[in-house]
């Protein structure tokens, strides 16, 4: 470690999470700017992978005849993918269609100019592929394993937590931050809790609205995934093969099920103070610039013994970003933050394997070693910002859970941004 000299560090260029609050003028226009830049991107979704199978034809064409003579089936390969890419896109056009009006309480007008769409950044694409294999982990019967590994576990615990022969479970709040395309969320629901889905990423929400309020037929829709995968392909039918969705009618809630997704950055939504009886974080902790300011706003959100389900691994979305705030802690330093903030953790598993919108076909997989716990904010008063340790800390589980208050609905804060 470099040694410190006890002068104060250079100034250096600010941070996004530190930037001055703009008036509500330009905070408006930007939203709005941010908005169509990413319906420009769904928009340009076939250009993209369109470069990309010409730029493939080129280095192929540029082999010596000799070598092209023995791949036959490369050319044909390729026009399969781009047909491929043309379906996607018509998936993509119909979620861009229901996706310009889709929120409550808000308008993003029309575009100054139509006719200057132009190329989105690398960056925009990959997060519009990655979205597109989200809906093989959230929506497809391929995903179902995933599925499993991820979301069983949290659901599991909500149901050993809040049985539905000793609760109300209509009454019982849970909120899922990072929520995706929600079918976490929407499986929650389904049980019969109150469930509350929260997405800041536009990519995720404009997918998620789509499946959730305008598929309705079992298995009647068809993406390609993996067709942006050139490499690691054992065939090349691999790259080329469907999936359907969605695997269930989403439309299938009970009548009197509230289910909900709001728009918006976590932190700056949710600040009322005990309004949720659980929240559950699935991949969605090391999504922050700084992880304690998360573990914070979830203590203040939470009622006295409100219970906190995590499952994830800790990789750090803004590590080495410019100009981003990231702070990447270990989860022994997070684990420590928790317990001081007044969280007593009641389950604790720190090796928990699963995958990420993974292809199960491809020669190079991911496994991430998560952790898994349950922290229970306690259901004593507390003074001073701080949680008072009546109970002992060897105290048995089965007495902390009955000394847990009924669950009871939580408000609704008005204003923020929900889909219709």
């Amino acid at each position: 470690m470099a040694e410190t000299t006890g002068e104060e560090p250079p100034a250096s260029p600010y941070f996004n999470k530190e930037r001055m609050k703009h008036s509500p003028e330009e905070e408006a226009r930007l939203e709005r700017q941010h908005f169509w830049r990413i319906i420009d991107a769904f928009r340009f979704y076939r250009v993209h992978v369109q470069e990309q199978v010409k730029r493939a034809e080129r280095q192929f064409l540029s082999l010596p005849e000799r070598h092209q003579e023995l791949l036959p089936d490369v050319l044909s390969n390729l026009a399969q993918i781009s047909q491929c890419a043309d379906h996607n896109q018509e998936i993509l056009q119909g979620i861009v269609h229901n996706s310009l009006h889709m929120f409550e309480n808000i308008e993003y007008g029309e575009r100054e100019d139509p006719r200057k769409v132009g190329p989105s950044t690398t960056f925009d694409m990959d997060k519009l592929k990655s979205t597109i294999k989200q809906f093989v982990r959230d929506w497809s019967e391929t995903g179902r394993a995933e599925r499993d590994t991820c979301y069983l576990p949290i659901i599991q615990e909500i149901q050993r937590l809040f049985p539905d022969d000793q609760y109300d479970v209509s009454k019982v709040s849970v909120l899922i931050p990072g929520a995706g395309l929600g079918r976490l969320a929407w499986e929650i629901a389904r049980l019969g809790y109150i469930c509350q889905g929260n997405e800041w990423s536009f990519f995720m929400l404009f997918s998620s609205n789509f499946v959730l309020n305008r598929c309705e037929t079992v298995n009647s829709l068809t993406l390609y995934p993996w067709i942006h995968q050139f490499s690691n392909n054992k065939k090349s039918s691999d790259q080329t093969r469907p999936i359907v969705f969605p695997d269930v009618n989403p439309q299938s809630l009970p009548l009197d099920a509230d289910f909900s997704m709001v728009a918006g950055d976590f932190v700056e939504v949710y600040g009322e103070p005990e309004s949720w009886d659980c929240v559950a974080t699935c991949f969605f902790i090391d999504t922050a610039h700084n992880v304690i300011e998360y573990v914070e706003t979830i203590w203040k959100i939470l009622k006295p013994g409100g219970v906190w389900i995590n499952l994830g691994p800790l990789l750090y979305h803004f590590e080495n970003m410019a100009n981003e705030l990231s702070v990447e802690l270990s989860y022994e330093d997070i684990r420590t933050a928790i317990v001081n903030i007044g969280f007593h953790i009641e389950v604790e598993k720190t090796s928990v394997q699963t995958t990420y919108t993974e292809n199960d076909r491809s020669m190079l997989r991911y496994i991430y070693d998560c952790v898994f716990f349950v922290a229970r904010k306690p259901a004593n008063l507390y003074f001073n910002g701080r949680e008072e340790e009546e109970e002992e800390e060897e105290e048995v589980y089965d007495d902390q859970q009955q000394s847990s208050p009924p669950a009871a609905k939580s408000p609704r804060r008005e204003g923020t941004d929900c889909l219709t």
